[in-house]
């Protein structure tokens, strides 16, 4: 939880340069992400697992979203909107694989 809110604020200092639409696509990356590496850890207690999941829920809502919005009238496929969501997912799985190696770090120092 700690992590979706680190993503959402970093989402809000960029609001200058990124557009409104980039930042929605960007935290439903994070969201998905994080929800789904959370779930498939809990269920299998793979980390492994759960990383390639979570980087494959982000890229799929982001491919599922982008599809619906090309069959609007006057709406198209767009690769960016797929690509800001695909890096919150990205993010994600980055992020934890940091804390996880920080973790590990800790446990070294401290034997």
């Amino acid at each position: 939880m700690r992590l979706l809110l680190l993503m959402l604020l970093i989402c809000n200092i960029s609001e200058a340069q990124i557009a409104e639409d980039k930042k929605l696509h960007y935290t439903a990356g994070v969201f998905t992400s994080a929800v789904t590496y959370t779930y498939v850890y809990k269920e299998t207690k793979n980390k492994k697992k759960a990383l390639v999941y979570s980087l494959a829920s982000a890229i799929l809502i982001g491919t599922l979203k982008e599809t619906m919005d090309s069959r609007q009238k006057g709406n198209r496929f767009d690769p960016q909107d797929l690509l800001a969501t695909t890096m919150g997912g990205i993010t994600v799985g980055v992020t934890i694989k940091l804390f996880d190696k920080n973790v590990k770090n800790r446990k070294r120092i401290f034997r």
